[in-house]
């Protein structure tokens, strides 16, 4: 179809959802343009977050309800999201409201770019949310080649090209900026507010978080592997340096080393940065692995349209 997508992933949320839905048909009747919802359901434990969802596709003929089998996570519902979509462009954004569907023009304004970030202002997060955001940020900055003037959010435009090229890439744990920045580097961004959560609460614990950042570190660079080879190498040439001291100490100065306790310690460090090294690289292998099994992102256990 001509015209725009929204897609939307859902976890719990209810009443705030046809919230959401009459501020959009407002927003693209404004516009006088074409559009159609996805809403994808990612296995909500709210048993209403799927009634809502199919009263809204009962009642309206361009949104489609999509039902996950479990709990995949944000970006793989949103993955699947895109996979429905049909229009030339489309926009992703949160169910809670805390995205605005009045700001969807300020991304249309820019849509002659590959993609288009709708930046916060003020972010209406809890100080560890902003830590863990930050800290992401910085790691998307130095890992995935982001302009450190660009700040991220699931607040986004993309066209068509970009989506299409989004889906061939197969992965099982797939992170949307590092897809996004493998395939252009042409992104822009634009103010917008970021608005109190309206409902529930967000699905991003402390746990969550970190296995986003890790998700991040370990799937879309080799930065631990190449730094465990770093220390690998600094603690050769220490090894080395000692080595060489305790005999000319032994040889030449005539001390005699009694180094039990220097000689435990450092077992015990070696050894602790070996099962470090073997722990990484594991982690690595279990990574590559899942990607030549090729376990799909998602799996769709009801759609509705």
């Amino acid at each position: 179809m001509e015209g725009y997508s929204v897609v939307i992933p859902v976890y719990n949320t209810t009443e705030v959802l046809k919230k959401l839905q009459l501020k959009i048909d407002t927003v693209f009747k404004q516009m006088d343009a074409k559009y159609e919802i996805i809403f994808v359901d990612d296995s909500s434990t709210n048993p209403h977050t799927w009634i809502t969802l199919c009263n809204l596709v009962d009642n309206f003929d361009n949104i489609t309800a999509i039902r996950l089998s479990r709990n995949f996570g944000q970006h793989s519902a949103t993955i699947c999201g895109l996979s429905y979509a049909k229009g030339d462009y489309v926009i992703t954004m949160d169910d809670d409201m805390q995205h605005d569907p009045f700001d969807i023009p300020l991304l249309v304004k820019k849509s002659s770019h590959d993609i288009v970030i709708g930046t916060y202002k003020n972010k209406k997060h809890s100080f560890i949310k902003n830590i863990a955001s930050n800290l992401k940020s910085y790691l998307d900055y130095k890992l995935l080649k982001k302009p450190k003037h660009l700040k991220l959010t699931a607040f986004r435009l993309l066209n068509r090209n970009i989506v299409n090229g989004i889906l061939k890439i197969k992965t099982s744990n797939p992170f949307l900026p590092a897809l996004m920045f493998y395939i252009t580097q042409d992104v822009c961004q634009v103010n917008v507010e970021h608005y109190i959560r309206q409902e529930g609460k967000s699905g991003y614990s402390v746990v969550k978080m970190i296995k986003l950042i890790s998700s991040l570190v370990i799937d879309n660079s080799s930065v631990l592997l190449r730094f465990i080879g770093i220390i690998g190498l600094v603690m050769m040439i220490f090894s080395i340096i000692v080595i060489v001291a305790l005999f000319y100490r032994s040889f030449v100065s005539g001390v005699e080393v009694e180094g039990w306790t220097s000689l435990i310690s450092t077992i015990l460090l070696f050894g602790g940065l070996q099962l470090l090294s073997i722990g990484v690289i594991g982690e690595y292998l279990i990574r590559i692995i899942r990607e030549t099994e090729y376990k799909p992102s998602y799996f769709v256990k009801e759609l509705k349209s």
